[in-house]
């Protein structure tokens, strides 16, 4: 879930490894890329969770999400067009982004947690993305998880 509590500014190994994982690359890809240790890896993202006040095993989608929200790294540019998602797939979207738990995504998401696996599947078919953690970099590529505020001004709807 999110929290209100403000994040420590990462030091820039931690930067280093943060846009890594807004790259889309997991520890041991990130190991690979950098000659670090999958363990020293690990532990780094360990402490960008405690850093971005993250819960304990909260997940990568999150992670990134609050990397983004907090801009310890840069937003991804869009790489293809922006999808034509539903407001029931928007609202997916940010509950992914936003919590760690099925349950607690379904219930942001307004879906019965016994969907939650057919509609986060269609969802990541939709739009192309290989697992949460990439849906939510290509959405903030495509500016689909900016504030709130924000996103209106700039798509010009209004509620």
């Amino acid at each position: 879930m999110t929290t209100s509590a403000p994040s420590t500014p990462l030091t820039p190994t931690l930067r280093r490894v943060a846009q890594y994982l807004a790259d889309g690359l997991d520890a041991h890809n990130i190991a690979a890329q950098t000659g670090l240790s999958a363990a020293t890896v690990r532990q780094y993202i360990r402490d960008i969770r405690v850093r971005l006040n993250c819960p304990p095993r909260c997940k990568l989608p999150m992670i990134v999400h609050r990397l983004f929200t907090t801009q310890q790294v840069a937003p991804p540019r869009a790489d293809r067009a922006t999808p034509h998602l539903g407001a029931d797939q928007r609202r997916l979207l940010r509950a992914v982004a936003e919590h760690d738990a099925p349950r607690d995504i379904a219930l942001a998401a307004t879906l019965a947690p016994a969907d939650l696996r057919a509609a986060l599947d269609q969802l990541l078919a939709d739009t192309h993305a290989r697992d949460t953690t990439h849906l939510v970099i290509l959405a903030y590529g495509w500016n689909l998880l900016a504030a709130e505020p924000a996103r209106e001004t700039r798509n010009g709807a209004s509620q």
